[in-house]
């Protein structure tokens, strides 16, 4: 009995001498934290560089489509029966050159019944004018034979007018497709006989963003490739559009290539690259330095040895660089890393390294 008394009271005792122990090393840490004064603030560590003018190619890369320089769809005016055919489909045709023949025996025989009339009339005429001049008939009587005369002419002349849109010629030079008509075809106006493109030169037609627009001008030279290919082609910008499309805030514009080797095909695409201008004082930023925000984005500097955030505009970006056109200048010390981490108005310790 008194063995256990001893046991439970060496255990009490200890215990109280260990609570003693943390209580006195608590204390005294807590006198040496107060002596050495308030905790210094964590600075973080990133890296950046400062900014140095560059030289920069500045130039948009864009979508467009390939058009022929001259494209119809050839149809008849008049409506008969297809006489013949003198074109072969694929081929390439003349500027004047007949291409069809509609069948105009009806009209040719209103002709001669329309050219028999205006004789009658011009002789009726050549008689009412020399009986007006022995005062045989009135002044009225000769203009209403004058006037039947007019009258015939002008029919004759009408139908001469039908019989030549029976002959369809090319307006212009060109490669003619596949016809979708045979001799012996009854064509209306509304029947499509084939298509005629001069494509020996192409139209480039493609759209840029408005803030571009005032950088653009008429004989500016551009690049491009088809769609699939590697063959880089030039063409020079001859029309711009006087106004921007408010729907899309973009501006029309056209360009024309050479096409003599018929390499390039209308109705494709081209990938675009369109030179704006050369800068030589260019402020260029790494990629992964920019933080997007709600209207726009944003960077962070160093300024007094803390972070600032500044909003930035930006152009045209590479691969690992973009242009900034607003809100940094030439000496500003750019945060590249770390940038995560940092906020507003922190003391940071920045790595330099060389743009």
């Amino acid at each position: 009995m008194k063995l256990k008394n001893i046991i439970i009271l060496t255990l009490i005792v200890g215990l109280m001498a260990l609570i003693t122990y943390r209580i006195i090393s608590n204390k005294n840490k807590n006198e040496s934290a107060a002596s050495k004064g308030p905790t210094a603030k964590t600075m973080t560590s990133v890296n950046g560089m400062v900014l140095s003018p560059q030289k920069f190619s500045n130039e948009l890369t864009l979508s467009g489509s390939i058009d022929a320089n001259e494209q119809i769809e050839l149809r008849s005016e008049v409506s008969g029966v297809v006489q013949g055919i003198f074109f072969k489909e694929g081929s390439f045709v003349n500027k004047g050159q007949q291409l069809i023949k509609v069948n105009d025996i009806e009209l040719r025989a209103q002709l001669s019944q329309a050219k028999t009339m205006q004789s009658l009339a011009a002789e009726n005429e050549r008689r009412a004018k020399l009986l007006l001049e022995k005062e045989a008939i009135s002044q009225e009587e000769y203009e209403i034979a004058s006037a039947e005369f007019q009258s015939a002419k002008a029919q004759t002349q009408l139908i001469q007018a039908q019989i030549a849109k029976t002959a369809i010629v090319a307006p212009f030079s060109g490669r003619i497709g596949l016809r979708s008509i045979s001799p012996g075809t009854y064509v209306t106006p509304t029947t499509l006989i084939a298509k005629l493109v001069n494509n020996t030169q192409v139209k480039i037609t493609f759209s840029i963003p408005e803030k571009y627009a005032s950088l653009i001008r008429i004989n500016t030279n551009l690049s491009f490739t088809t769609a699939g290919g590697k063959e880089a082609y030039s063409a020079t910008i001859y029309a711009i559009e006087p106004a921007v499309e408010e729907a899309t805030r973009t501006l029309q514009i056209r360009a024309l290539a050479e096409n003599k080797e018929g390499k390039l095909i209308p109705g494709t695409f081209a990938n675009i690259t369109l030179p704006l201008e050369n800068l030589d004082d260019a402020i260029l930023i790494p990629n992964e330095a920019i933080i997007p925000i709600q209207n726009g984005k944003k960077v962070f500097i160093l300024e007094n040895g803390k972070a600032k955030e500044v909003i930035i505009e930006t152009g045209n970006r590479t691969e690992k660089e973009i242009l900034v056109t607003s809100g940094l200048k030439i000496g500003d010390t750019l945060i590249t890393s770390g940038i995560m981490a940092v906020r507003v108005g922190s003391d940071v310790k920045v790595n330099l390294s060389k743009n």
